[in-house]
């Protein structure tokens, strides 16, 4: 029995995982992945989508077998035990003090090219974007998943009026780009790319409120993350078109500067609308998966049950603020201390793709049959692109050790406290 209201149907759920996916990244990494590979970005974006659906199909069999609020850390906890899924929770939680921050610094960015604002109007629009958020989780899932269907069509139509208004595909960019010799480019790209599909993480959160989960889950996961991997690809081919990348500033604006150069300067106003979106979609989800995972904690007793409260909605207001609340929090403190977008993603990344080759693991020993060695396989990739971080990767990795050692204190420790209260034996 569902311990969450049962709202989502497969549109919904469809519009919810695509703007997670599509959100802070498709105005951004496509420039980002052209200034690192050029043409063979196109390559890779291909080839990060056939590397993304093994894993996609996997996630989507195991939320339909196991739906449950806790996601990708109960599915782990099932397979490995309560020690894992503890440790991977706080690995995912983790995330929140550098990825949502790097997804409200991509947010307010939009803004910053209508306006000349200083940083503390920067921090203001961020933290306001937060408090958004957070009246939007009080109403009830079916709410959020409406409104991320008319931001999912909102970006889609932007990307297809660039191609309509730009005749796309133009004769001199070619579609698939010789790859002779240009090969060793795709693993540069894909250590830039993963950061846009990650979000099916977050999307398992929601598989209790499912009407019908079996069904609606896996069909949603998998056609979000094609749509989501067309545009991403439309994307990358405008943007090399156009030649909308080269450094920093170009790469962060290239959503601007082809609406300009396609509209005129009017096209700001829409080009800052739709890019501050695109972000407030993929952070809504994100903090609704957050939340989720902690009531689901607290609910089963792992996290003090005064977060398991859920408002008249049915939604956990408690653990929602609390996301909210500490997310508010880093945002500040990464301000006062400046840190760059970049490390930012490249911190939030490692812990993401760890999860998800945990979270793979966890389908090997959970699943049978076909879907079996799909998650074997889906393992393996993760593996792979956990390499191509190279020694980026060593922050997650050697948090996921901290935790693990902390978790083992925590239990010792608990039970030195049990075993001193015990009555001493005759």
């Amino acid at each position: 029995m569902s311990r969450m209201n049962k709202e989502l149907g497969l549109l919904q759920g469809v519009g919810l995982l695509c703007t997670s996916l599509l959100g802070t990244g498709v105005f951004v990494i496509p420039a980002l992945a052209a200034t690192a590979a050029g043409e063979i970005s196109l390559w890779a974006w291909l080839l990060l989508i056939l590397l993304v659906l093994p894993m996609a199909f996997t996630f989507a069999q195991l939320g339909r077998h196991y739906p449950h609020a806790g996601g990708a850390p109960h599915l782990i906890g099932r397979a490995f035990g309560a020690p894992m899924e503890r440790t991977s929770a706080w690995l995912f939680l983790a995330v929140i003090p550098v990825g949502l921050p790097a997804a409200l610094n991509i947010a307010s960015g939009f803004w910053h090219a209508l306006f000349a604002l200083n940083d503390l109007a920067i921090l203001a629009i961020q933290l306001v974007t937060l408090g958004i958020i957070l009246l939007l989780g009080q109403r009830p899932a079916r709410t959020s998943g409406s409104v991320q269907i008319v931001i999912a069509l909102a970006i889609v139509a932007t990307v297809a009026l660039i191609w309509f208004k730009g005749d796309l595909p133009h004769a001199d960019q070619p579609l698939l780009p010789p790859l002779a010799g240009n090969w060793q480019l795709l693993p540069v790209a894909l250590g830039v790319m993963f950061w846009c599909f990650v979000g099916i993480e977050a999307f398992t959160h929601l598989g209790e409120e499912f009407k019908n989960p079996q069904r609606d889950f896996p069909l949603a996961l998998l056609l979000g993350v094609l749509l989501a991997g067309l545009v991403y690809w439309a994307c990358s081919v405008a943007v090399l078109s156009f030649h909308a990348y080269g450094d920093a500033r170009t790469d962060a604006a290239s959503l601007p500067l082809m609406l300009d150069l396609l509209l005129g300067d009017g096209a700001r106003w829409l080009s800052a609308s739709i890019g501050y979106l695109a972000c407030f979609a993929s952070m809504n989800v994100y903090i609704q998966g957050f939340a989720r995972l902690i009531w689901s904690l607290a609910d089963e007793g792992k996290l003090p049950r005064a977060l398991a409260v859920r408002n008249a909605n049915g939604v956990p207001a408690r653990a929602l603020l609390l996301v909210v609340l500490s997310c508010a929090l880093s945002t500040t403190v990464i301000w006062g201390l400046s840190l760059s977008l970049d490390q930012l993603i490249r911190y939030a990344n490692g812990n993401f793709i760890v999860i998800y080759l945990l979270s793979m693991a966890a389908g090997w020993l959970l699943l049978r049959g076909l879907w079996r060695w799909l998650a074997g396989l889906s393992t393996l990739l993760c593996a792979g692109i956990l390499l191509t971080l190279g020694i980026d990767a060593f922050y997650a990795i050697g948090l996921l050790g901290v935790l693990l050692v902390l978790d083992r204190w925590r239990q010792a420790r608990r039970m030195v406290i049990l075993r001193s209260a015990l009555p001493p034996a005759p």
